[in-house]
């Protein structure tokens, strides 16, 4: 694996993030924690009524957001009425192929693309996979090199490093402090023999923007395929893939009140890619297998309420953040957001509470109604850093104290107001148990 020069951010950055110069982000290893195995198993304890009747706020719409009413009404008949192979040639198949063309009109017009270069998939993942296999696959010669970024989603991480193990070169460009990548730096990873460059529109764990219009331009004057995983950013902030000038883009259904299990890739006609899957060619775009009907009916009703609500819903979501952001930073002690000097996804905060367990303080807003994320972590009990935050240059201990929050189109500001009233106490809690807190304040 061959990697960039690392970046060295100039600026102070305001809120404690001050200047900082990356490493690669080391290998990351499980460590125990009993404290979190035990909170577990006190949310095991509680009875179901108590669970049910307690205020939920859902603050996780980074990892899913909930099938919009107009999306599941639109779905539901053709779950049960339309049944149709939208390849068959009688009546009911063609019902549903009309279906499925005018969901893949509907996305196309969201991406200001052509419906001929939307291909449905089932997911973000599978349209990662088939960009990155697909143009690798297809690239001539004998030598291959991919140029990507150190906080990609593991959709697109895992991907290069599957390829690395069959003899592609992969280089992984660091990016800043705030996690955004210098285009010059992209430009500098490249080589005689890279046939393709993939990095994200929106980072999914801190929300930073990357320069994807730059990057795009810097690509077509070399003649390199760019790849752009818009799956954090369509249905938040506009995604044109005509003023981006990517010919390949990503996109997840469950990610913009869609349901699970359906996406698509932007093809810009011209641009080849060797199939990823091999079977019965059912779709009109040439991927085999039979189509969720449904799921893309869902898509494209999805797609159509982003166009006619982005304009209000981007600024108003933005401002809840930002009070969210001041009020927390007010109210407790030694935080710090994550990427707070970049561009961000107007609806993406990752707050550093110091001398706090981020899956703990998880586990005890969740006790408490609030739902959001920290990490990964495995069914065991296991717990690692997110590898974004370990690249862009945070320790362990920041890491492991990092906690996303990500609002969507239903959060209120009521909402807000409760996450804010219970957040500092319970952090205020946490920290008491603490005896790092209680070493920093006797210091």
């Amino acid at each position: 694996m061959s990697k960039a020069s690392p970046l060295r951010v100039s600026e102070q950055a305001r809120r404690g993030c001050g200047a900082h110069t990356l490493r690669a982000p080391p290998a990351l290893t499980p460590c125990a924690s009993n404290d979190i195995l035990s909170i577990h198993n006190s949310l095991r304890l509680r009875p179901p009524t108590a669970i049910r009747a307690m205020r939920r706020v859902y603050l996780d719409n980074n990892a899913t957001t909930p099938v919009a009413p107009e999306v599941l009404e639109a779905i539901l008949p053709f779950f049960a009425q339309e049944y149709g192979n939208a390849s068959s040639i009688h009546g009911f198949g063609q019902k549903c192929r009309a279906a499925v063309e005018q969901a893949r009109d509907q996305l196309a017009e969201l991406l200001g693309a052509r419906a001929a270069e939307i291909v449905f998939t089932s997911g973000g993942t599978e349209s990662n996979n088939q960009a990155i296999f697909g143009v690798v696959n297809a690239a001539p010669g004998p030598r291959k090199h991919i140029v990507t970024t150190t906080v990609e989603h593991s959709a697109v991480l895992n991907p290069c490093q599957e390829l690395e193990r069959r003899g592609v070169e992969v280089t992984y460009v660091a990016t800043s402090r705030e996690g955004r990548v210098n285009p010059e730096a992209i430009r500098q990873a490249v080589r005689a023999e890279t046939v393709l460059i993939s990095v994200m529109m929106a980072n999914n764990e801190i929300g930073t923007l990357q320069p994807v219009e730059a990057i795009a331009t810097m690509a077509a004057e070399k003649g390199i395929a760019f790849h752009v995983d818009a799956v954090q950013a369509a249905g938040k902030i506009p995604v044109d893939v005509k003023r981006i000038g990517a010919p390949l883009v990503s996109i997840s259904g469950h990610k913009l009140y869609a349901p699970k299990g359906v996406g698509a890739l932007y093809v810009r006609d011209g641009t080849h890619l060797d199939a990823l899957l091999f079977g019965g060619q059912h779709g009109r775009d040439g991927r085999p297998g039979t189509e969720n009907v449904p799921g893309i009916v869902g898509l494209g009703k999805a797609a159509e309420i982003a166009r006619r609500s982005l304009a209000e819903e981007t600024p108003r979501i933005a401002a809840l953040r930002d009070r969210f952001e001041r009020g927390v930073l007010a109210a407790v002690p030694l935080v710090r957001v994550n990427g707070c000097c970049a561009p961000r996804s107007p609806n993406t905060s990752n707050l550093v509470f110091p001398h706090v367990e981020a899956e703990a303080l998880v586990i005890s807003l969740d006790l408490q109604g609030i739902a959001c994320s920290a990490g990964a972590a495995c069914s065991s009990g296991t717990v690692e850093p997110s590898h974004v935050l370990t690249a862009i240059g945070l320790g362990r201990a920041d890491a492991r104290a990092s906690v996303r929050f990500s609002l969507g189109r239903f959060t209120s500001a009521q909402e807000i107001d409760y996450a804010l009233d219970v957040i500092p106490r319970a952090v205020q809690r946490l920290r008491s148990l603490s005896p790092t807190w209680r070493d920093a304040v006797v210091a």
